[in-house]
């Protein structure tokens, strides 16, 4: 059995990327062209053409079921859609931030792993460890807890004071802990490369999702410094704006792709510099 950290190191070695595109396409927003179609088709359509474009510049894809969910069962189908389009080997991450006891936790499971055929998902931590063991228990699969998000409010509720280190510290510190498996990770914006810092010294070997490059005015450069494991890696930088929206044309697929290998290549350019001064 592949577990889910072989899975991505394997397509980010393949691909030689630390790049996790979003695919939170919103009908709106979408080229005119396909605004013509019902809402769920034309989402599903540009979908398809965007990890068309892009599938050999990435180590992961991340779409947020909240898009999908607002467009109701057709939604929920083009999800399920997207995610079998995506070539094999490349992981999907839903970002669907789940969280609940663990009766309903396994029903959430089963349906993010089995039913739509996802490879990891977002989860809240705040129930604490049986909440979680659900996706834990799944060796094959990921699962990222939120750690130091993006947000401007997060500090509301992980910079708290526990026993003398932020809330944010003390799950970096308890994540590894949830399992034996190895395939917990932490989700931590790159809007906080300071606390992103904190957090790898917590957690030196856990992977990281790192949101909030890009529209969030993330710092790439200070982020990848403060988040790369000691490996050179462990960590993937999600961009979903920059790479979907990079034009509103009929060309938007190869302004995708370039917007994704720009992208691609500031990471790696970045991971050098950082491999350069240890």
């Amino acid at each position: 059995m592949t577990t889910y950290v072989e899975k991505v190191v394997l397509a980010a070695t393949r691909n030689s990327s630390l790049l996790c595109v979003g695919l939170d396409a919103e009908p709106g927003r979408l080229p005119s062209h396909l605004q013509a179609l019902p809402p769920a088709e034309a989402v599903l359509a540009f979908n398809r053409e965007l990890i068309d474009a892009t599938c050999d510049l990435v180590a992961a894809y991340k779409p947020n079921l909240a898009f999908y969910e607002a467009l109701g069962p057709a939604g929920m189908e083009a999800f399920r859609a997207t995610v079998a389009h995506v070539p094999h080997g490349i992981p999907v991450i839903a970002d669907a931030k789940r969280g609940d006891i663990d009766n309903t936790a396994r029903a959430y499971a089963r349906a993010i792993f089995d039913v739509y055929g996802c490879d990891a998902i977002t989860a809240n931590p705040y129930l604490g460890r049986d909440a979680l063991a659900p996706f834990l228990d799944r060796a094959d699969r990921g699962t990222y807890i939120l750690c130091r998000t993006s947000n401007p409010g997060a500090a509301d509720i992980a910079e708290l004071d526990v026993a003398g280190e932020p809330l944010y510290v003390r799950i970096a510190e308890r994540a590894p802990r949830w399992t034996t498996n190895g395939n917990i990770g932490l989700v931590v914006g790159a809007t906080a490369p300071a606390q992103l810092a904190r957090v790898r010294v917590a957690a030196p070997d856990v992977p990281i999702l790192l949101p909030g490059v890009g529209a969030q005015g993330g710092d790439l450069e200070a982020s990848i410094g403060a988040g790369l494991d000691r490996t050179g890696a462990g960590l993937l930088v999600v961009a979903a704006r920059q790479v979907m929206y990079a034009s509103s044309g009929r060309d938007f697929a190869a302004a995708a792709r370039a917007a994704a290998s720009r992208l691609r290549e500031q990471i790696e350019s970045a991971r050098a510099n950082v491999e350069r001064g240890r």
